[in-house]
Order: structure tokens, then C-alpha cells, then sequence
């Protein structure tokens, strides 16, 4: 079942990259929690996670940017393109 990511926390700027934690729950238990970004990238691409943003008519795909220099971050994912929903969430 899906994990929704309910509000983001940034760190140093206002873009992706900047996503520091996360506050997700999950769609079929209801069970929420914290995790910082490397985790979420961890469970997306080796646990094969499936993270979703919801505004509740829309799902939208959280998917893994690996950029050539940095750390890898998050950021939607829609119709075969990079979209800013993770943006849009609630910030804490």
C-alpha cells in the first residue's frame, strides 16, 4: 500500500533539494511517521516503496532526482515528467 507524504521540512533553501524530513501515513494502516530524506530515498529505490502526494482528487508519484553532484532528493513525478506537487505540501 502507498505512503502519503502529509508535510515536508526544509532545510536551507525552498526547493527540493532542500527537503530535510518528511511527515508520511501510510494509506491502508493509517500509521504515520518521520523520516528524513535519505531514508525515504532508501525505501523508494531498495524497499521499493511506493510514495505518493495526494491533494484528495489527485495522486501524484514521489519519485528519486539523482543529481551528477549533490545528494539525491525527491520530487514528483507525473506523466513522464519531473512536477513540483512535493512543493506544495504542508511545510513544518
Amino acid at each position: 500500500m502507498a505512503h502519503y507524504i502529509a508535510a515536508v521540512h526544509m532545510s536551507g533553501g525552498t526547493q527540493h533539494e532542500h527537503i530535510a524530513e518528511v511527515i508520511w501515513m501510510n494509506g491502508s494502516s493509517h500509521v504515520s511517521g518521520k523520516n528524513s530524506t535519505a531514508d525515504m530515498v532508501d525505501f523508494i529505490e531498495n524497499k521499493k516503496g511506493d510514495v505518493r502526494v495526494s491533494d484528495g482528487k489527485t495522486e501524484v508519484s514521489v519519485g528519486v532526482v539523482r543529481p551528477q553532484s549533490g545528494k539525491p532528493y525527491l520530487r514528483t513525478y507525473k506523466d513522464k515528467k519531473w512536477t513540483d506537487n512535493l512543493l506544495a505540501v504542508t511545510r513544518y
